[in-house]
């Protein structure tokens, strides 16, 4: 098998869906960090879409970081994200899916709200990897591609602010779904326990998160929203859960030789 490749955000929470699975299962990978506007005509090449995460597994793109982790499973299946008893692994997939639709689309809006007047954040977060004509270009057309998010994200104040309650409703509900065990479903890590952690970590800010730079110049609106919910039991779990379960990374340099991993 050739080595998989990922194609990604750095910052995404989807991304680190994705990301995070790959190096859980330490699948040795290759990954290509695209910058935001910029990766459009790469993505569509590679899917017919425009939407990131994509991994490229056994000569198939995958999109999408719940479709990714069903791949993974499938050709990876230890250690095992989906629980083996068949009634918790449909629990796990309905937990999954509810955090996709009602978590991940709302607190994306919402720090983006936060964030997006601060351009050299959104910089940090997800371009400073890139080669320095990329960067520069990127801050040219920065308030174009801004406007673009904002549009296709559907952020106003308004939304935002439906997005904040929705955000601290997922939360709540991550709460009450918590079995005595600490996780999810059962009493061991799975890949609803990854879902939402991940898609929490842009509020949690936890240190084992791959990619730090956004974090260490993050603005005072985010610094705020960040510390009034820092009390909540969801984030605290969601740090846990990062300490306990986020591990070394699996990427490797493109051409290395992983026959042995």
């Amino acid at each position: 098998m050739d080595t998989p490749v990922l194609w990604q955000f750095t910052s995404s929470h989807y991304n680190e869906k994705a990301r995070w699975a790959l190096d859980f299962k330490r699948v040795p990978h290759i990954r290509h960090s695209l910058v935001p506007g910029f990766h459009v005509p790469t993505v569509r090449r590679l899917t017919g879409q425009d939407l990131v995460p994509v991994l490229k597994l056994s000569g198939r793109c995958v999109p999408d970081s719940t479709k990714i982790i069903a791949a993974l499973e499938e050709a990876f299946p230890d250690p095992e994200l989906y629980p083996a008893d068949q009634q918790q692994r449909r629990r796990a997939l309905e937990l999954e899916d509810f955090f996709d639709e009602e978590l991940g689309p709302y607190i994306r809006r919402w720090i983006f709200h936060l964030v997006l007047p601060y351009p050299e954040v959104v910089r940090a977060a997800f371009v400073n990897h890139a080669s320095l004509p990329t960067r520069i270009a990127h801050r040219a057309i920065g308030p174009i591609i801004h406007s673009v998010m904002r549009r296709r994200m559907n952020i106003t104040p308004k939304t935002a602010e439906i997005a904040q309650a929705k955000t601290i409703a997922a939360m709540d509900t991550l709460e009450r779904e918590l079995t005595p065990s600490g996780y999810l479903v059962g009493d061991r890590f799975t890949v609803t326990d990854l879902t939402a952690a991940a898609l929490l970590s842009p509020m949690a800010w936890p240190p084992e998160f791959p990619y730090q730079d956004g974090f260490s110049i993050a603005p005072e609106p985010y610094l705020k929203a960040r510390e009034s919910l820092l009390a909540h039991r969801a984030l605290r779990w969601t740090l846990e859960m990062y300490r306990r379960h986020r591990g070394q990374s699996a990427e490797v340099r493109p051409g290395a030789d992983v026959s042995a991993a």
